[in-house]
């Protein structure tokens, strides 16, 4: 009896030993031990799901590892709440399905979505594998929408969290999106795309709070940061685009919003963009809110259109002429130096309808590199306040 017992001691061993490999190590998960292959050929998303599902249970801080290499993956949700605080460190490149089909109109690649305390970190890359094939699906300025291209990361609700040290390159549409997260930190990401590669926006939030973005560079097609409807408490710090379509707030108006309020943009760097540090909303919008909006310590290198409030913004043409509704108030530009690709180098177009109130430019050094002539400003419905010097002649005090 006691050798049996024996037999059958040692033979559930040898049956739960593999199984055993895929627990943590001192709270670590790593991919390779549930099934991973860093062969740029298998998919990975099981294994992934099932090193998240261990780690998001266990009550002590975890962290799911994604070893140097290469890794094909499919469509992830990595979802919350998890028990603990939890950390994804990717070190290799993970590359997307290349055909946009495969996503099943489903705008999404891979979603971190209802966590606490969350961290993703690792020096890894998130390749969208996208192109000319997928590229050439987006209709936006034909028809005013975007076709459901997958988005490389989504971070839905997303709280206490910190994003450093990652590259994301060629996403199919925007590169990074957040919506409805709170205290959540972008440090040191890289974001890669050429400039033809239309509505790539490199990091876009709506409806979320207390926000930092510092020490990166964005390089993509559209927007390098924006801001949409919701945005609170934001701060930009210490980031270089370009090329892309600058920095913005909005576009606004558009769809009914939360209020926009609380943006810092700081010590950055553009180069070659479309657009520098602007606010755009719609023309004939519903009613909004966009206030407490600073810019300042900002160098210009070669970018059209540096200093920009626009609220008859419309890419496609085909707007209503009709005012836009939304009340911008309390914007300074301030300390913006560098050279203008756009003989108009201040401008502040805003609505007849509302007009702009307290806007401030201060000391700002902005010189046309063309032949026509100086620098010049342009404004309409509003009255800035100036201060410091002011190169091109503001609007209020040109003769």
């Amino acid at each position: 009896m006691a050798v049996e017992l024996n037999v059958l001691a040692l033979s559930l061993f040898f049956l739960l030993a593999p199984n055993a490999k895929a627990q943590s190590n001192n709270g670590v998960f790593d991919v390779m031990n549930f099934g991973a292959k860093a062969d740029g050929k298998t998919d990975i998303s099981q294994a992934l799901m099932a090193a998240w599902r261990k780690a998001c249970a266990v009550v002590s801080p975890s962290k799911v590892v994604i070893p140097e290499g290469e890794y094909i993956l499919s469509q992830v949700t990595l979802a919350g709440p998890c028990k603990a605080p939890l950390e994804v460190q990717v070190r290799g490149t993970l590359k997307a399905t290349a055909d946009p089909s495969k996503f099943n109109n489903v705008p999404t690649w891979v979603t971190f979505q209802r966590i606490d305390r969350f961290t993703l970190s690792g020096a890894g890359t998130f390749d969208g594998q996208g192109g000319k094939a997928a590229w050439a699906q987006n209709d936006c300025k034909q028809v005013g929408r975007c076709n459901k291209l997958p988005i490389n990361l989504r971070f839905n609700a997303v709280t206490n969290g910190l994003v450093r040290d990652i590259t994301s390159v060629d996403s199919k549409q925007t590169h990074i999106n957040l919506l409805s997260c709170k205290n959540l930190t972008f440090a040191n990401i890289t974001v890669n795309a050429p400039a033809q590669s239309p509505n790539t926006d490199g990091i876009h939030i709506g409806r979320s709070s207390g926000i930092n973005i510092t020490d990166s560079r964005i390089s993509t097609g559209d927007d390098c940061v924006s801001l949409g409807e919701g945005s609170q408490k934001i701060t930009v710090r210490r980031v270089t685009c370009g090329p892309g379509h600058g920095i913005s707030v909005g576009s606004l108006g558009r769809y009914r919003e939360d209020p926009v309020f609380g943006i810092t943009v700081a010590n950055c760097t553009l180069i070659n963009t479309s657009n520098g540090v602007r606010v755009k909303t719609w023309p004939a919008s519903l009613e909004g809110i966009a206030s407490d909006m600073h810019f300042e310590d900002i160098v210009m290198v070669n970018v059209s259109n540096p200093v920009l409030i626009d609220q008859e913004y419309c890419p496609g043409n085909k707007c209503a002429k009709a005012p836009s509704r939304v009340k911008i108030s309390n914007v300074s530009f301030k300390n913006i130096r560098g050279t203008s690709a756009t003989q108009v180098a201040v401008e502040l177009r805003c609505s007849s309808g509302i007009p702009c109130e307290n806007v401030e430019i201060g000391d700002i050094n902005l010189s046309y590199i063309g032949t026509e002539g100086p620098a010049t400003s342009r404004c309409s419905n509003v009255k800035p306040i100036i201060t410091g010097k002011q190169t091109p002649l503001a609007c209020g005090l040109a003769v």
